[in-house]
């Protein structure tokens, strides 16, 4: 940037938050977990692991690509919100990814679904005009 007075440039200094979302970026891109642990996960030594239900996560996959079930339907029977369920069917940490900054890097966590499963979900959806999430 260029001193409007004496023509001096010099480099701008880089505010508090550019600091800390320069340092979440790099953060995501070795694979860290940018948030709280998604449904189906926990934290264990800092590390994201599979909980108790992740079995659930892949039912819900399975079910949603496989039976003729709304959303809405599905929703209740997990005892969910459509827009929680909506959220677990994008999410791709289900998938071994982390999601940040519309940026996707491969996580170090384990994944509960695979990714032809999430794939065949994520096109099922669009099929329905529901939003894909961002690649």
């Amino acid at each position: 940037m260029k001193c409007p007075k004496c023509g001096y440039e010099f480099e701008e200094e880089k505010s508090r938050g550019a600091i800390q979302k320069q340092g979440m970026i790099n953060k995501a891109s070795k694979g860290n977990l940018m948030s709280r642990p998604a449904f189906g996960y926990r934290i264990e030594n800092n590390k994201l692991i599979p909980a108790k239900n992740s079995e659930e996560v892949r039912e819900i996959f399975e079910e949603f690509l496989n039976e003729k079930i709304s959303l809405s339907q599905l929703a209740r029977k997990h005892n969910l919100s459509v827009n929680g369920l909506k959220k677990i069917l994008t999410n791709f940490t289900y998938i071994g990814k982390i999601k940040f900054n519309n940026e996707v890097h491969d996580g170090n966590h384990e994944p509960i679904i695979s990714s032809t499963l999430f794939n065949h979900v994520q096109n099922k959806l669009g099929k329905l005009g529901i939003k894909k999430p961002n690649a």
